[in-house]
This record gives structure tokens, sequence and C-alpha cells, in this order.
């Protein structure tokens, strides 16, 4: 959370979501695995802030990794709602939505990624260097930043961000579950923070853990570290404002940029800036760590 006016903003949605109603115009068929016959002309029943879920729409390699988690709804006829905005960003905004039946209802975060016209900010080339683009026509447009190039860029991030995540999840890495992707927008889990029920996990930025947490903190770090370099890669953009505190454990988020340690000239660089964020960190809440030993430790697993 950038300020304390977003952190009661979350509050305020997340609270209202447990009494939010979606409308259903008929009885009994949200619980169905098929929407009506008729649904489509049952759009006129939902708010503007709401859509049917686009779940059933999906290519399997468009969904999370199975076994899907219990708080996935799977149901043709289920709703999304869109409580309000998480967390503003200069390429994309996340969204908390709530998907919806009669009888159940989650929290999920919706990052959204702009469009090419939209975007403050436009990613340095050093993280896609060992890259590469399956279209030829996708690879000449990017290179001649034509607007379809620009287009091809915006959903380019959005893709491997949602390749990233669902690789580090099937590793045991915490990052949030990958729902689906649908166009420029990912789906993913809604990281709760465990000591304010209904409210969004403060960034490790904004707390002051107790020595024991602290040190539980580094290690599950080096941990999330670790496997990382083990895959050959390294987030590349890592600082306390990428991982989220949720009580005792961390999760770490934002991975479009995900870097090829072996690919990538620059990737030993980029990995040696995250050391030195990351320990900066612990070593301003009174835990000496070095930032050398860090790297080292993970250029060896690495290679």
């Amino acid at each position: 959370m950038k300020n304390s006016a977003d952190q009661q903003h979350f509050e305020k949605t997340t609270r209202k979501s447990a009494q939010r109603r979606s409308p259903r115009s008929g009885k009994g068929f949200a619980e169905s695995q098929e929407r009506p016959a008729d649904w489509n002309v049952l759009d006129d029943a939902l708010a503007d802030n709401q859509r049917w879920s686009t779940w059933p729409e999906l290519e399997k390699l468009m969904r999370g990794p199975s076994p899907h988690p219990p708080f996935v709804i799977e149901d043709a006829a289920a709703i999304d709602t869109d409580l309000g905005v998480l967390k503003t960003g200069k390429e994309a905004d996340v969204f908390l939505v709530e998907r919806a039946t009669d009888s159940r209802s989650a929290l999920m975060a919706a990052k959204r990624y702009r469009s090419a016209e939209q975007r403050l900010f436009h990613r340095s080339s050093a993280y896609t260097e060992g890259r590469s683009v399956r279209r030829s026509r996708d690879a000449r447009a990017l290179k001649n930043g034509s607007s379809y190039g620009r287009e091809v860029e915006a959903a380019r991030w959005a893709n491997a961000e949602w390749t990233y995540l669902r690789m580090a999840h099937e590793n045991g890495i915490p990052v949030p579950y990958p729902v689906q992707i649908c166009g420029s927008e990912i789906m993913m889990e809604f990281i709760e923070d465990p000591e304010h029920p209904g409210a969004a996990a403060p960034r490790l930025q904004s707390v002051h853990p107790d020595r024991q947490r602290l040190e539980s903190y580094w290690e599950q770090l080096v941990d999330a570290m670790t496997a990382f370099a083990r895959m050959g890669f390294a987030h590349g953009d890592l600082s306390p404002y990428n991982v989220l505190a949720a009580g005792d454990r961390l999760v770490v988020i934002d991975l479009p940029q995900l870097v090829d340690l072996a690919g990538n000239l620059q990737g030993a660089e980029l990995l040696a800036r995250d050391c030195r964020n990351m320990c900066a960190w612990f070593t301003s809440r009174g835990l000496e760590v070095d930032d050398g030993e860090l790297l080292d430790g993970l250029l060896a697993s690495a290679w």
C-alpha cells in the first residue's frame, strides 16, 4: 500500500464485499456448470462493475495449474464484480474482484496491463535480452515500434508474467496462485493480511517485524531467491515493494521481468541489484546481512 488512504480504501471495499450480492435473474442457475440459454438477455441484470466469469471461455493453458485451490470458482454462471483499485502502477493496475455464485464467493486480484498508449513506463530492454519472439510479424513490429508492435509489447508482458507465475507456483515459490489470463488481464490469488481479515497484506517495506519474524522472513526470502536461481532466473526488480508480508509468510509479486541468468548478459548485474535492495531493507530493520555473500550463494545455485 502506498499510503494510509489506500489502506483505508482496501479495508472498506473488502468489508463491503462480504455483504454485496450480485444481481440474479431467476433461481438456481448460478450453481449450474452451464449458463442458461438466455444468459445474453440477463446481461441487463448486471451492474456496470460486473461481468460474467470469463473462466468457461479459457483454454487449459490460460487457467492456473491443477489441482485448482478451493477458492477458485469454476461455475460458468458465476459473476465477477469489481470492488475497487488495490494498486495503481505505471504499466498496470491491480483491482479487487469478487467472483460469486448464489452460495459462495471468493476475492481475487486482477492485474490489468494498460494499452501501449496508456502506459507511463516502458521496461528496459535489459530485461528482455535473450527472450525470443515466435512470430516473425510480431518481431518486426516490435523492432519497428509500430502501433501493432506496441500492442504486442503490452500483451507480451502480461503473457510473460502469467508464464512465470505458473512456473514459480509449480516449483513451490511463494507467489500468488495464478487463476487465469484473459487478454492483458491476469486474475490471481488475493493475498489477505491474516492479522486484519478482509484487508490486503502489506508490502514488506511498510512492516516492522520483531526479531523472530524478521529472521524467518530472511530465511524465506533466501529460499525463494535460491529457488529462482536454481531454475536459472532472477526476479530482476526485487525490492521490499515487490514482496508482501502476509502474517508469518512472505509472498513475492510482480514477475513480468524475470531475468534469464544464462541468456541475459546483464542477468548477474540485475541479480546483484536484487540482493542489494533486499539486504538494505533487512539491515535497516536490525538484521545484519551481506549482499555479496547472498549473491555468491545464489550464483553458485544457478551454475
